[in-house]
């Protein structure tokens, strides 16, 4: 990370030693989104990314906010109201929302497991989607608190996109909403986040450029500050003459228009290129033009940031095409006289899922876009130029039509030197939307966040506590399981299981009057004005010891249960049924363990974290005791044909192997070390064999892997010889010459074992 600023570090101590909501906002350049991607890396918590739109949920790595909580398209009442509706407008109520819309299995267990959300470019969300999206998650959950008692971490800048609301919409939202901004949402207002303003800036270093910024941002711009800004109006300012400028203008149209044009106004061949889409991706949610379309000389800008070491681009880094082939893209920077060769970059469509063996929250690659990081940049309009970083701009902002535009076109810019205004800048057309002002008025103080977070961490610490030793509604479940038996039918698969439903039930009904005793202590010893942390720890310790058995018996018999009924026949809805079960008694379980690793870690004085709150004997706790279990289960059912059909009649076919976020590289080693074949890596990775290959160029670079274990000997002879006295940055005249010997990939990777 970028040296973490302060509020930054809030931030982070908030999410894992708090259960407090937060709302993070902060200028262009302030480093929102590297501070998102540390608190997934780092929280111990089971952690959802959602966005408005899909283009934002890609690049936060996340999903829709819709598909999430299968919500439908079109406002929502939050009440149970049925109002009249004209044929332009739709919307849902609590009412329609609980009547028509089935959410799958997979996605309830995921809400059922969630601790945190992590809604990213929230400026963009409506207040009546928030609250939707709160109803929904108190009805999955069965909680009657905010978002079903979830952690929510809200992060965008309001200064920027506002949400979309249509006037025939807003005619019947009105009466049930102040405004349309998230903060408007009766979840919110009821719960409202603590709200932390990252104010380091590190897109820009110029002071007088940053003053003048803050100054717009808060609608406090002066007549010295337009005056700053129009010493750089050069009407006629010639964009052909002077390289290496992107022209930030309003509409689509325009912006398109002008690329088409410039590329147009180029001579040579116009070369096309497409994308490596495997497995399911959405063309909505293309992240850049399916179509690449380029000539030799064409202004170009990187969409993404350099993952590689070397950091040769950033995401709005301009360069000029240099030399194009059908399988290579080289592109110069001039001011720094390099060239490099692009490189493509994977873009995933995910989805959620709940991990059988740990109950943690995981990513399930639905399908991949892998394409060159680059777009056409003579013109781009200011919405689409959010979150970019600019050297060199020119500004058409004469038809600024939205508070905050001016804004963020010019907070794109490093400096005040690569600013170029079309027209002069007026004051009139960029003031901020005043309910944003207002609602700015709620930053947290230093003084403020110091005190919130020693009072929300000694409550986190007590709550998580309690929570892990509250087992009615585990209790509950286990009662409406027993009461669901039709005793009547006795021909029913269920109905011969109802005694041994009875005995579970009793068995958790029965550690309801010692956990609730339990509770009190601690109740009591949390009350204390100086709490005795290691004095607690023993009473856990105790605890811990008293109650895992018991809960970890009840685990045992429902697996058991689980591989008894899997093999029988016309009894899918028992097997649902007790699979959700035995969601919910091993989570208590994996929580106790986690409780008991928690005051340790407090006792100790350290950070909470996710190292701290995890073991291997928490993470292989249901795999070994299902393979125990199956092995048990078959030596007592000698006589048993274990046919797989019959097996897998209820259970998922393929089952994914949860892997931790690391960089697409690192996925693809690790798999090669495992044996795997490029072929059969490609497939577990939904990912074309090219892509593979180019992560073998990295991995050859780096002396990971050697050339001869991946290329056979006579192909190793060909390219020796093909490159002995290549000296050409392109290997375009190589491949012209030599294609039929090798291909561009096994070409790549030869030429990275000889640096």
């Amino acid at each position: 990370m970028q040296t973490i600023s302060e509020a930054a570090a809030y931030t982070l101590r908030f999410i894992n030693q708090t259960h407090r909501s937060v709302f993070l906002t902060g200028k262009a350049g302030t480093g929102k989104t590297t501070l998102l991607r540390e608190i997934i890396q780092t929280t111990h918590k089971n952690t959802v990314v959602v966005a408005p739109t899909g283009i934002a949920a890609l690049n936060a790595g996340g999903v829709t906010i819709h598909s999430m909580f299968q919500l439908p398209f079109g406002g929502f009442i939050p009440d149970n109201s049925s109002p009249q509706f004209s044929d332009s407008t739709k919307f849902e109520t609590k009412a329609t929302l609980r009547r028509h819309f089935r959410m799958s299995g997979l996605k309830k267990s995921v809400i059922r497991n969630m601790e945190l959300l992590i809604i990213d470019e929230v400026s963009m969300l409506r207040a009546d989607l928030l609250d939707a999206m709160d109803y929904m998650m108190q009805s999955v959950r069965k909680k009657n608190t905010a978002f079903g008692g979830v952690q929510v971490l809200y992060i965008g800048d309001l200064l920027q996109l506002p949400p979309v609301i249509r006037d025939e919409e807003w005619r019947t939202l009105k009466a049930y909403y102040k405004g349309k901004f998230f903060f408007h949402s009766h979840v919110v207002q009821q719960n409202p986040p603590l709200y932390i303003e990252l104010s380091k800036i590190f897109r820009q270093t110029d002071d007088t450029f940053i003053a003048v910024l803050n100054n717009l941002r808060n609608n406090q711009i002066s007549p010295q500050d337009i005056q700053t800004l129009n010493k750089y109006v050069k009407p006629d300012f010639d964009l052909k003459a002077n390289k290496g400028y992107i022209t930030l203008t309003t509409h689509n149209n325009k912006a398109d228009s002008m690329n088409a044009q410039a590329l147009e106004d180029l001579e040579g061949k116009l070369v096309v290129y497409n994308p490596e889409i495997t497995g399911d991706f959405p063309d909505k949610i293309f992240p850049v033009e399916q179509e690449l379309k380029l000539k030799v000389g064409a202004q170009v800008m990187f969409v993404k940031n350099d993952l590689s070491f070397d950091k040769h681009y950033f995401n709005g880094k301009m360069g000029v095409v240099k030399s194009l082939a059908s399988k290579e893209i080289l592109v110069y920077f001039p001011e720094e006289n390099k060239t490099i060769e692009v490189e493509k970059y994977e873009w995933q469509n995910i989805r959620y899922k709940v991990d059988e063996t740990t109950k943690e929250i995981e990513e399930e690659v639905l399908g991949t876009f892998v394409h060159y990081p680059i777009k056409l940049a003579w013109a781009i309009t200011v919405h689409k130029s959010q979150g970019l970083t600019f050297d060199k701009a020119a500004l058409d902002v004469s038809q600024v039509f939205l508070p905050g535009q001016a804004y963020v076109a010019l907070s794109r810019l490093r400096s005040l030197e690569g600013l170029i205004l079309l027209s002069p800048l007026r004051m009139n057309g960029i003031s901020n939307d005043q309910d944003v002002m207002d609602y700015s008025l709620n930053k947290a103080t230093d003084a403020i966040l110091a005190n919130a977070l020693h009072f929300e961490t000694k409550n986190f610490i007590h709550n998580y506590l309690i929570n892990t030793f509250d087992w009615n509604e585990l209790a509950q479940e286990w009662r409406n399981h027993r009461f669901s038996y039709n005793q009547n039918s006795e021909i029913s698969e269920k109905s011969k299981h109802a005694l041994w439903a009875k005995k579970q039930a009793e068995i958790i009904d029965q550690l309801l009057d010692p956990s609730k005793k339990f509770i009190a202590q601690l109740n009591k010893l949390f009350s204390q004005e100086t709490v005795d942390l290691n004095h607690i720890s023993e009473r856990i310790q105790a605890a811990f010891s008293y109650f895992l058995k018991p809960l970890d018996e009840l685990v045992f018999e429902l697996l058991w249960k689980i591989e008894e009924v899997k093999r029988s026949k016309k009894a899918k809805g028992f097997y649902e049924e007790l699979i959700v079960l035995e969601e919910l008694q091993t989570k208590a379980v994996l929580q106790l363990m986690k409780a008991k690793l928690l005051i340790e870690t407090v006792v100790a004085g350290e950070t909470i974290s996710k190292e701290k709150l995890t073991s291997t004997e928490i993470k292989s706790y249901i795999s070994r005791k299902a393979e125990a279990i199956q092995k048990q289960f078959k030596e007592l059912n000698v006589t048993l044909i274990d046919d797989d059909k019959d097996v897998e009649r209820y259970t998922s076919k393929k089952k994914k192997v949860a892997t931790p976020k690391k960089s697409t590289v690192q996925e693809t080693y690790e798999l090669w070390v495992e044996k795997k074949s490029i072929a059969d890596i490609a497939t577990i990775r939904v990912l074309t064999t090219q892509t593979i290959y180019s992560h073998f160029v990295k991995l050859i670079q780096t002396k990971a892997v050697a050339i001869a274990e991946v290329l056979p000997q006579n192909k190793l002879q060909d390219l020796a010889a093909a490159f002995a006295g290549y000296g050409e940055e392109s290997l375009n005249a190589l491949m012209e010459k030599h294609g039929q010997k090798f291909s561009w990939e096994e070409a790549r990777m030869y030429k990275a074992s000889l640096n």
